[in-house]
This record gives C-alpha cells, structure tokens and sequence, in this order.
C-alpha cells in the first residue's frame, strides 16, 4: 500500500525535486518582484491584499504545472479539461492587473520550461517599462474628469441653464442623464464634467446653488470605466 502511495508510477517521468524546487523558488521570487510593481502603480487606498498574493504564488503554481505535464500530451489534455472547470465569478478588475496576471502566468510558464535567466531579464525590462510608462502617463494625463448631479425644481428649463459656468469653470461638460425624483416635483441632471486645473470649485458649486434654487448638488470623482476588463 505504501508502495503505491509514495513509490513512482509505471511510464512516468522521473521529477528531481530539487529542480523543481529550485525551479518554484526562482518563480516565487519573480512573483514578488511583480507584487512590488503591482504595489508602486497602484493607488495605496485601491491595493488588494488578495491580488499581491495571487502574483507571489501564481508563477511558482503554474512553474509546477508545467514541471508536472512535461511532454504528456494526455496529461496536458486532462490539466486543461481541469482548469476548464474553473469559473471565475469575481468583479472586472482593472486592464493594469489583468495585465500583471499574464506577466506572471508567461514567467511562471517560462521558470517550468527552463528559461530562468530569461525570465528575470524579460521581468527586468517590463518592470522598469510598465513602472516607468504608469508614472508618465499618470503625471501627464491626471484624470479631472468628475460626475455633477444638480437638483432642479420641476418648472426650471435644465437646456443650456448651466452652459455659462461650464464654460467659465470646465473644458467640457455633458448631460449624461436625466431622471424625475421626489415623487416627480424634482429633475436629477447628472452630467460628466472635466474641470480646468485652475479652477475653483467652491465657487463653482456657490454659483450652481443660485441657479437651482439651494438645492442638493454633488460633485465627484468620476470611476474611470474604460480602465476595467
């Protein structure tokens, strides 16, 4: 019985297990030098604790997945068949994570087929490319675009009421929807505006508030949707 709970299976292939752990060690390391990428591009108050610890085991599970297939074909169908199974029922996450998860998928794929050396230098140039290319586009296309949602009594004509401040305080602004509220005495605008970096917005919000008769008015931070997968 003990024989064939830790003795090798007839036809197959002989695993050094200090390779693979050398192997898996190395893949490891690769996954947390792409959680600590992970970490300088992402916003300090959206980093998930769950996905930089996907990115350390990720490269060294799917190293060993490939240790394990080798050249077994039916093996490799049956893994597929496996993993197929899987369902991911999580929310879109962001293109910048997606991308990380096939970083780590390609480096864990590259450590389980040999290349080691390769795989920290192709890690190396995108790492610096991916940090590098965040900062910059961070710095020069900082997002200003925000969400205004104005309350206005029901016998006040919204077209073009506000063009005059958007003009004066926003490089654009566009109705995005219209809704009656309030058992139908009130209009909820709700428009996307894109603030000018001078502008006050205190001031802005003051003079709203005369046009809408006091009424409640939000303005914030618009979530950037095309960013997620």
């Amino acid at each position: 019985m003990l024989e064939k709970l830790f003795g090798v299976p007839e036809q197959a292939e002989l695993i050094n297990i200090g390779d693979t752990l050398c192997t898996m060690l190395a893949a490891a390391v690769i996954g947390i030098i792409i959680a600590a990428v992970y970490i300088l591009i992402t916003e300090k108050n959206r980093r998930s604790f769950g996905f930089i610890i996907s990115m350390v085991m990720l490269p060294a599970v799917v190293a060993l997945v490939i240790i394990l297939v080798g050249s077994n074909v039916a093996r490799a169908f049956s893994i597929a068949g496996v993993f197929a199974l899987v369902r991911f029922r999580s929310v879109p996450g962001e293109s910048k994570d997606i991308s990380l998860v096939f970083m780590s998928m390609a480096a864990g794929l590259s450590c389980g087929l040999g290349y080691i050396t390769l795989a920290f230098c192709v890690l190396a140039v995108l790492s610096v490319i991916v940090v590098v290319g965040f900062k910059v586009v961070a710095v020069c296309f900082k997002n200003t675009g925000k969400q205004l949602r104005i309350l206005i009594p029901e016998d006040m004509n919204y077209s073009g009421a506000f063009d005059d401040l958007f003009k004066e305080y926003t490089k654009g602004a566009r109705l995005e929807k219209v809704k009656t509220t309030n058992m139908g005495t009130l209009y909820e605008l709700t428009y996307s505006v894109q603030m000018k970096t001078d502008a006050n917005e205190k001031k802005f919000l003051d003079e709203l508030r005369c046009r809408n008769g006091n009424l409640r008015i939000i303005l914030a931070v618009k979530e950037a949707n095309g960013e997620k997968l």
